[in-house]
This record gives structure tokens, C-alpha cells and sequence, in this order.
């Protein structure tokens, strides 16, 4: 059975890494007085050095979504760039009085790929990543280095991808690399040489923006996906919980990188404090190594979501999913991601508030006139209760041409999740921080994580992170059904 094939008996493993290891060395594990996660001073542009941030008492740190480097448990920032930013916001404070004004730190989130061009539109005022320090980041960027070389950019693939014993075997095959990373630099760099040598160049597929790459291992231990590249720390505590992925360490995209944060060329002042930190908590420090340990060294993991049995689940409710979906103008995948969030696709499912079956509904929301379906312990009613009052959502409180569908769809989960007044007010707090209203991602998520936590966040995260899940692997399947109609018709 093929890799493809195989994509049908599961998708990917949703994973989170939480590490409760009390750690040996006095890294404050406590919140700083001015830990924020908003975008109040995001949306000025502003590119002044350490003096100027030191008056304004703001640091803007743009960080993105990792499962390892920047998350949130409850409503606070966790992972590894939180803890290094605690220590930094001490740093920038040493020697200040207590009647003068300290620097506090405000995380702006954006995805990975906009890291450096938000840095560069002043929209922060350092990035704050594992960043791969390469020559054409270099002439964008200077970078505080805390490595020495020590990272490599290793292959990773499912466990049955055969005929890649060299890096030169890569010809001609497809690589799904994190967007906007020095992955896809690296492996574009190594088609000049296949190239040189005659060789089909690797087609590099970068992700969808807000996928990490986390998720990409998980595509590929699920086989959504051949193959993909990641740092080799992060790949290695991956191999540890994802079964089905292998980690190439004879296949190196590149090797001895430095990683770093960056900030911008005329920001001098602000470099050399960061170099100097960053020389305190690089890896081989007491810090950097704890930090390491903690985060990288250390597993705790969910429930596999979409394994043979929930595949199973699927595949009885496709033919619903499809009817109610194309009756109520939705692609049938993102109702079924929704379903997945709700319930697991476990239509016996109910919850303390007296939500029931595979949507999750109020049997009072499915009696209301808008929605008007009874009986919602019935399959078949409750996927079409669902997907009806989505719907209502969607028209009553989203149809707007200025609203792209796909935010259309994301304010209508959120909806769906918090209300539609909660989302109503988050759009108007968005508007007033002068953001865009009419975008979920970096936009109206950050006004609800403000507003009413991340739980709003998290249900549309993952729901959006099923959704592309479920078209990738049904993109996949329909292209090899079209290969293979045409291997036949060749035959």
C-alpha cells in the first residue's frame, strides 16, 4: 500500500508539547508586569532604536505560533521565545530605578513568512525566532546571534518514501517546507546545482502561512505529505511521539547554520544589547540549555485525531457533509473539520451545557425559528442543524463583499464558538487598535485573545488547521486518480 493510499486511513496527529519539568536553574517562570499579548502598538510604524523604545517603554516582540517556541496556556505566553524575552525584558531594565520607566514587552503574533517584513515595516521592533541567519536575510537584517553552527537542516519523510539515498536523489520530487523559511532558500540554492548537472530541479512547496512546521511533520507522519525539512532539534523530539516520520541526518539541506533574532540595520543600539544577551543564553549556557531541555527535551502529547478509527467516523457522514454543505453554499470539508472540533465526529456525544451529538447544538438553538430543525439526537438532523445555523451566522452577521470568504468563514466559526455579539465587539476593538476588522488571522484573533482568552483562537485555529488538512488530502487522492486513469489509458 502506498503512501497516498495510506492518506486514507488517517491525516495527521495533533500534538502539543507542555512541558511541566520544573527547571534547576532561576529562570523566572512567572509573568513580567508588562507581558501583553496585543497589538496596542502594533499598529503604528515606528523604527527607532533602543533609546527611543526605552521612552515609548515598549518593546514590540513579533513572534509566531510554535507548539514549542511561542504559545499559550491559558492566556499567557508560553515557550521558549517567552521565557528568553523575560530574561531580556530584565536585561533592558538592569539599573533602572523604580520611579523610572521600565520597558515592558508586547508580543505582536504574525505568521512565520511575515516575521521579517513586519520587522522591516516597523510594525516591531525585533523578531523573535529560531531564525536561520542566511545571505539574503543578511541584507534585509542584522542578526543577534545565540549558535555557533550547530544547527542542521535535515529531510524528513514518511517511514515508506524510498529512493533517496543522496541529497541528489531529491530531483524531480516534491518537498512541502515551512513558508518563508531558509528551508526553501536552501533547497532552491541546491536546484542550481541539479541543474548544473542536468538533473529535474526539486519542486519546493511552501505551506500555507499559518501552518508551522509542527504541522508539516504531522502531515508527513500522517503521509499527507512525502516530505519536509526541519531543524534537526526540532525534528528529533518529533520522531519521538510521530511514529511514521524519518529523520535524515544523512540528508542534510544545509548544515553548521546559526540562528538568531533579528532586527533592523539602523537599530544599533538595540543589537548590541541583544548580542550581549544573547551570549548569556545560547545553547551551551546553563540557561540556554535548561530552556533547550525543557522545551525540546521533554513530550507530552493529545490524542491522535484522525487515526483509522476516526477515518472510519468520516466516511459514514461524507455523503451528510456533502448534501448539508452544498445546500448552504459550504465547502463540505469545513463542515466536517467543524464537526471534528466539536465532537470528534462522535455524534453521541453531549456536553456539560446540553450541546449534543456530532455538531454540538443546543436542542434550543436548533428549535429557533432561524434554524427551525427538530429531533437533533438524529444524525442526519443535527449535521443539517448544524450547517443551517452556520449559515445564519455567516448571512446574518458576515456577508459583507468587504469580508473575503475565507474570513467570512472564520468569523462565522468564532461565532459559532463565542457568540456572535463577542465577535461583534472583537471586530470593533480591532478596528479602534487600527487593525483590519475584516480579517481573523493576526487581525480580530488578537482582539479576542484580549477580549475573552484564547478559546475563540484555538477553535478557529484548529478547525482551519483540519480544514486544510482534509482539501490537501483529498487533492492528493483526486491526483492520483488522475495519474492513475491516465497510466490506464496509456496502457
Amino acid at each position: 500500500m502506498s503512501i497516498r493510499q495510506k492518506t486514507l486511513g488517517g491525516l495527521l496527529c495533533v500534538c502539543l508539547l507542555v512541558s511541566e519539568i520544573a527547571i534547576a536553574v532561576s529562570v523566572d517562570d512567572g509573568p513580567s508586569s508588562g507581558e501583553i499579548v496585543s497589538p496596542v502598538v502594533v499598529s503604528e510604524r515606528f523604527t527607532g532604536d533602543l533609546e527611543a523604545i526605552r521612552e515609548r517603554g515598549v518593546l514590540r516582540a513579533l513572534v509566531s505560533y510554535s507548539r514549542t517556541d511561542f504559545f499559550l496556556q491559558g492566556a499567557r505566553p508560553r515557550g521558549i521565545m517567552p521565557e528568553l524575552l523575560r530574561e531580556f525584558e530584565k536585561q533592558l531594565n538592569k539599573g533602572r530605578k523604580r520611579n523610572e520607566q521600565h520597558v515592558k514587552i508586547h508580543y505582536a503574533i504574525v505568521p512565520f513568512s511575515r516575521l521579517i517584513p513586519a520587522l522591516l515595516e516597523g510594525e516591531g521592533d525585533v523578531a523573535v525566532a529560531f531564525l536561520t541567519v542566511t545571505p539574503e536575510r543578511e541584507k534585509l537584517v542584522n542578526f543577534a546571534t545565540g549558535s555557533k553552527g550547530w544547527v542542521k537542516e535535515l529531510l524528513v519523510t514518511h517511514r515508506e518514501v524510498d529512493g533517496i539515498a543522496t541529497l541528489e536523489d531529491l530531483a524531480g520530487r516534491t518537498v512541502h517546507v515551512l513558508n518563508g523559511s531558509s528551508y526553501a532558500q536552501h533547497l532552491r540554492q541546491f536546484n542550481e546545482t541539479l541543474r548544473a548537472a542536468g538533473k529535474q530541479p526539486v519542486t519546493v512547496q511552501e505551506a500555507d502561512a499559518n501552518l508551522a512546521t509542527e504541522d508539516l511533520l504531522e502531515l508527513t507522519n500522517a503521509g499527507v505529505i512525502e516530505m519536509t525539512v526541519s531543524d534537526h532539534y526540532r525534528a528529533e523530539i518529533w520522531a519521538k511521539v510521530l511514529p511514521d516520520i524519518v529523520v535524515r541526518d544523512d540528508i542534510r539541506i544545509n548544515e553548521k547554520g546559526q540562528l538568531g533574532w533579528a532586527i533592523r540595520k539602523n537599530n544599533p543600539q538595540l543589537l548590541a544589547v541583544a548580542n550581549a544577551f544573547s551570549a548569556k543564553v545560547r545553547k551551551g549556557t546553563l540557561i540556554g540549555n535548561t530552556l533547550m531541555k525543557r522545551y525540546f527535551g521533554h513530550t507530552r502529547w493529545i490524542k491522535n485525531p484522525l487515526a483509522e478509527s476516526e477515518r472510519e467516523k468520516l466516511v459514514k457522514v461524507v455523503g451528510l457533509f456533502r448534501k448539508y454543505g452544498e445546500q448552504y453554499g459550504f465547502d463540505w470539508l469545513a463542515v466536517a473539520a467543524q464537526a471534528y472540533q466539536e465532537s470528534g465526529l462522535d455524534h453521541s456525544a453531549k456536553s456539560g451545557a446540553g450541546a449534543v451529538g456530532i455538531m454540538q447544538l443546543l436542542p434550543s438553538t436548533a428549535k429557533d425559528p432561524n434554524v427551525g430543525i427538530s429531533d437533533i439526537h438524529e444524525l442526519e438532523n443535527n449535521i443539517h442543524a448544524g450547517a443551517k445555523y452556520v449559515a445564519f451566522l455567516r448571512n446574518r452577521y458576515f456577508n459583507d463583499p468587504a469580508i473575503e470568504a475565507a474570513d467570512q468563514l472564520a468569523f462565522t466559526w468564532a461565532a459559532y464558538n463565542a457568540g456572535p455579539a463577542n465577535v461583534t465587539r472583537m471586530r470593533k476593538k480591532t478596528e479602534a487598535l487600527g487593525l483590519d476588522p475584516n480579517k481573523w488571522f493576526g487581525n480580530v484573533e488578537l482582539a479576542a485573545l484580549d477580549m475573552v482568552g484564547q478559546e475563540p483562537v484555538r477553535y478557529v485555529s484548529n478547525i482551519y488547521k483540519y480544514y486544510i488538512t482534509y482539501k490537501l488530502l483529498h487533492r492528493l487522492r483526486d491526483a492520483r486518480k488522475t495519474t492513475l486513469n491516465a497510466s490506464g489509458k496509456a496502457n
